[in-house]
């Protein structure tokens, strides 16, 4: 079982983080801010991941510090869950519309971070989400999960449709990039994808 456990207790937050990368898409998500429960539903769904995510943060001063500190426990759930990376696809990408809106997401699991975000909100609100924390939670994912993550918002005049489109084409994406399509080693001519 590619799964992981992950907790974060801070003086802002406490969170905890369950992932099985080969469960059937069932999400248990509970993080004070509604916008975020959405997404990580989005992502657990379409990525055919059993996710559960507690979370208690400083909501009275913002949505900031929670939405960051579950990004970080999420790409350090999807990191563990990982492991060694042998026998995975390693990449993905999918172009995912939602009614007006159209996102491209490339990503590789080379175990090396990087994150380029191109999306622009027209609001400076997601429900109570600040739309400039969409990106900074993409980034922190991309972080934390060790891999290199393309997002290119190709039309779209909704926020919501615009965030929602990003998750569901993240999780396609990983969803695609986890298959385990050859057990003889790490997909990479080093041999290694944790170097």
């Amino acid at each position: 079982m590619r799964n992981a456990t992950v907790t974060r207790e801070t003086g802002e937050t406490s969170i905890t983080v369950e992932l099985n990368l080969d469960g059937s898409g069932n999400a248990n998500v509970s993080t004070g801010v509604g916008m975020l429960d959405h997404m990580l539903h989005q992502l657990a769904r379409h990525g055919g991941f059993d996710l559960n995510v507690q979370a208690s943060g400083d909501l009275h001063v913002d949505a900031h510090h929670t939405s960051e500190d579950v990004a970080i426990s999420v790409g350090r759930a999807l990191n563990e869950a990982l492991g060694d990376r042998a026998g995975i696809a390693r990449f993905a990408d999918r172009t995912v519309p939602l009614d007006e809106s159209l996102i491209h997401v490339a990503l590789d699991l080379s175990g090396r971070p990087y994150a380029s975000i191109n999306l622009d909100f027209p609001a400076p609100m997601i429900g109570e989400l600040p739309s400039s924390m969409a990106k900074h939670i993409l980034e922190t994912i991309a972080y934390e999960g060790r891999l290199a993550l393309h997002v290119r918002q190709l039309a779209g005049e909704n926020e919501h449709h615009i965030i929602e489109a990003t998750f569901k084409a993240l999780a396609r994406c990983l969803r695609d990039a986890v298959r385990v399509v050859d057990e003889s080693g790490a997909p990479s001519t080093k041999g290694t994808l944790n170097s």
